[in-house]
């Protein structure tokens, strides 16, 4: 599947490769089927999702020293309350937010409004976190939503990528989402791949 999904004429650039899931014996009406999960790519390839830190102190400079896409201290936090624009130009900015756990409550207050329909509240970070490592982890990672719908797609690598690393990450968009549905890989009924410019390649689950 993954072979004839990547199986497309060669570009000039790296074509992004995609993997889709649809679900069966879900009725979103009935369910809460909100799926909303970061999925941390085994082999991201040249993906690359840019995320913003809201900290301050050695945690913030830090994240700084990491090359953070983005740094927002507390005061600049302040600046967000009651100017819309702003905010939600914040939101559509960044894939991901990293935040001080300090900081969570103040955040939720000035701007859940506009990360929490997007699926982008912040990821809390302790004082004694590794910062460095979970802004590199999350640079590698792309986020899943079904928004109540009857599948769910993501963005999986590119062809630079070798089959199997690109089967790897599938395997983990799968897991993720099968923990959030009522009978896990029961209720996934295919898995199809493409390239951007390429055919879908579609594979059905059988039940078992």
């Amino acid at each position: 599947m993954v072979k004839k999904g990547k199986d497309s004429k060669e570009r000039k650039f790296p074509e992004s490769v995609e993997a889709f899931l649809t679900f069966r014996d879900v009725d979103p009406k009935k369910t809460d089927l909100n799926i909303n999960e970061t999925v941390y790519l085994p082999h991201p390839g040249s993906h690359r999702a840019s995320v913003c830190f809201v900290g301050s102190g050695d945690l913030l400079l830090r994240a700084k020293n990491a090359k953070v896409d983005g740094a927002i201290e507390p005061s600049q936090l302040e600046s967000y309350a009651g100017n819309k624009k702003e905010a939600k130009s914040l939101a559509r900015q960044y894939d991901f937010f990293l935040a001080d756990t300090a900081l969570m409550p103040r955040i939720g207050r000035i701007l859940g409004q506009y990360l929490g329909p997007r699926g982008k509240i912040p990821t809390a970070v302790p004082p004694n976190a590794q910062i460095e490592t979970m802004i590199n982890r999350t640079r590698g990672a792309i986020r899943v939503r079904s928004r109540g719908s009857l599948g769910v797609s993501g963005l999986v690598g590119d062809k630079k990528l070798s089959d199997p690393e690109i089967a790897d990450n599938i395997l983990a968009m799968i897991q993720a989402v099968q923990k959030k549905l009522p009978n896990g890989d029961k209720n996934i009924r295919t898995v199809a791949v493409k390239t951007s410019m390429g055919k879908l390649s579609k594979v059905k689950v059988e039940e078992s």
